[in-house]
């Protein structure tokens, strides 16, 4: 654009715009040299990447700034001329420039310091910033010195305003005159462009050289940060210590295998197995209960901390196979439901379950949907919290949530959706439907009452309402222990087996990298007409449910599972997966591993009957079993490897 046609882009009604687009992508400008310059080791000098990075930088900058302008265009565009060039508008835009120069400068520097700790734009990273801002803020005020950056920020906002109004840069569109026909369509054409950039531009785009610093550099840090919220991925290679992927790929064939399964392939990425079980195949019907916030602590087997909360759940402890020392893969209920339905190690960043593209993937629903199951996930709450809803039914259950609930068979309700009895009570209706019609069920539960703000229906148990933890905790065993005795009154009840987990503990806070103790959850299967009562101390994971299940059940069938059959592990295959969003931990021996962004990695020992974990040097065994583990998962999800057909 010329000089002349540029001047008279800024005296139009739309010329605030174009003037907050330069100023846009001059910030983003100054701040991509000064990631540039603090990367000199590791960037790569090829001209055309070097090239890339700048104009392909310009590129994102552009369609970042697209969004950005989405609520000045409206106004622009509806505003009428004169209330625009009322001297009221006047003041009011020139506060809104400086506010809004504000924020980008405040970015610009904020992408200094995220990219000088771990070499990127904003990830997933950020986002999780974003959602622990007490412990972040804390961190910023204690490394940074704010009020020093701020007035620096400010000074610098004051001299870009200052310009903007000695050079009269605003006044000529401040004053100009359009009518709406002009106005709406000017607006209209600018917003085509945030709508062609969602549909056709994401924050890979830009990644097209072999370096992935000149890649980062081609990106706009705003637009990351949003590809962040939706992706909600945290890239394994990217952070992580990692190994070839083909190697990684031959010894995790060999970690897998067991003296029941072979593979179905020679292809290295292969992990598809045919596991063959002796014997007729039990057709049981199966209610899954997945339970909300179920620490170990609180039953009998882990000393009750509580006190004596979990009655019900202590006794069918001991009328059934109950393994004693399984862990939670993570600390969110969809963490904890991923694990039990995908069987396979978690991912850095956001459970798959909220990630795009999570259709369609081999569960073991689609085991039990494949030999004619009723499939069903029933919540109390509102399923499209945490995107659960969409998850399960697209991968083969019926969704029935709270809004599938009658008013007459609603007795209490919170914030979180019904209570635990009235899910409960749904339930039996589901296996009495299933059962009329001749069907086999699976149907999988999440229970909500052991959750804040602990509210249940009064006089259930000897605990008033909303007094605390303590208090859901028997609410949810009372809830659990009426709905087994209600079903033992039922036809189907001889050939049901009742699955019982927690989906994470109860809380995961500690001075520890990761507090492994606070990982331990109960696992229980219950039928003493099916399997015979026995506890198993063998360490296992969430992951491992699902092959257990359908070994009880003596069945063969193709799998993906990363997961094994807990009672045919030798002491060899025993472990575990612990984790939050950014740390991945993996248990052996007595000894934890944690990977960490940047590529690090820790050790401990541990000692799970004190709950000590002590620092020590490098576990190379230890260590690279963790990363075949995490880092082949990664790559088994990416690459589209774990879908069902």
């Amino acid at each position: 654009m010329n000089v002349l046609n540029r001047r008279k882009a800024l005296q139009s009604r739309f010329g605030g715009i174009l003037l907050l687009y330069l100023v846009f992508v001059s910030i983003s400008l100054v701040s991509r040299t000064v990631l540039f310059l603090m990367s000199v080791s590791d960037i790569s000098f090829n001209p055309f990447y070097i090239l890339w990075s700048y104009v392909a930088g310009l590129f994102m900058d552009t369609v970042a700034f697209s969004y950005f302008m989405i609520p000045f265009v409206l106004f622009q565009m509806f505003v009428p001329d004169k209330v625009f060039n009322s001297g009221v508008h006047r003041f009011l835009a020139y506060a809104s420039y400086f506010i809004t120069f504000f924020i980008l400068l405040f970015n610009g520097v904020s992408e200094y310091f995220f990219w000088e700790e771990f070499g990127v734009r904003y990830n997933f990273i950020a986002v999780d910033y974003l959602v622990y801002t007490t412990e972040v803020l804390g961190n910023i005020k204690e490394s940074y010195p704010l009020p020093l950056l701020i007035s620096g920020i400010l000074a610098i906002d004051i001299a870009l305003t200052a310009i903007v109004v000695k050079k009269k840069l605003l006044e000529d569109s401040l004053a100009s005159k359009t009518n709406l026909k002009i106005r709406l369509k000017t607006g209209f054409a600018l917003l085509c462009l945030p709508i062609i950039s969602f549909l056709l531009i994401k924050n890979t785009t830009v990644e097209f050289t072999g370096n992935r610093y000149n890649n980062e550099l081609a990106k706009n840090g705003i637009h990351s940060l949003f590809a962040a919220f939706l992706n909600n991925e945290l890239d394994y290679e990217t952070f992580y210590a990692t190994r070839s992927n083909e190697e990684n790929f031959k010894q995790l064939r060999g970690l897998l295998k067991t003296t029941n399964s072979e593979y179905l392939s020679n292809e290295t990425f292969d992990i598809t197995r045919k596991i063959s079980n002796q014997g007729e195949e039990k057709k049981y019907n199966v209610v899954f209960i997945t339970v909300e916030s179920l620490s170990g602590e609180f039953l009998n087997y882990k000393g009750s901390k509580l006190g004596k909360l979990t009655p019900n759940l202590d006794a069918l402890a001991d009328s059934s196979l109950f393994f004693n020392n399984l862990y939670a893969i993570g600390t969110r209920t969809i963490y904890g439901l991923e694990a039990v339905t995908l069987g396979a190690p978690p991912k850095p960043g956001q459970s798959v379950i909220k990630r795009p593209n999570s259709e369609n993937l081999f569960s073991i629903g689609r085991i039990f949907k494949q030999r004619g199951y009723d499939l069903k996930y029933i919540y109390g709450g509102n399923g499209y919290f945490d995107n659960m809803n969409a998850f399960f039914f697209d991968n083969g259950y019926q969704i029935i949530d709270d809004g599938d609930f009658d008013d007459g068979d609603i007795t209490f309700k919170n914030a979180w959706g019904v209570c635990d009895q009235d899910l409960f009570n749904r339930t039996l209706k589901e296996c009495d439907k299933s059962y009329a019609s001749g069907k086999p069920f699976l149907n999988h539960l999440m229970t909500t009452s052991n959750h804040r703000p602990f509210t249940y229906p009064d006089g259930m148990i000897d605990i008033p309402s909303h007094s605390g933890r303590p208090g859901a905790v028997k609410y949810c065993d009372f809830a659990i222990g009426e709905f087994i005795r209600k079903a033992s009154e039922k036809p189907w009840f001889s050939n049901t087996l009742f699955v019982i987990v927690a989906d994470h503990c109860a809380g995961s806070a500690g001075q520890a990298e990761l507090p492994f103790m606070e990982y331990q959850i109960p696992f229980l299967i219950y039928n003493p007409g099916i399997v015979r009562p026995m506890q198993i101390g063998k360490l296992c994971s969430q992951i491992d449910v699902a092959p257990t299940l359908l070994g009880i059940m003596n069945w063969s069938y193709d799998t993906k599972f990363f997961g094994k059959d807990i009672l045919k592990m030798t002491p060899e295959e025993e472990r575990a997966f612990i984790s939050n969003y950014q740390k991945l931990g993996f248990i052996k021996n007595n000894r934890l591993s944690i990977l960490s962004p940047q590529q690090k990695i820790t050790h401990y020992i541990i000692d799970p009957e004190k709950g000590e974990m002590k620092a020590e040097s490098k576990d190379t065994e230890i260590e690279n079993e963790a990363i075949i583990y995490y880092q082949s998962a990664n790559y088994v999800y990416k690459n589209k490897l774990n879908r069902w057909n």
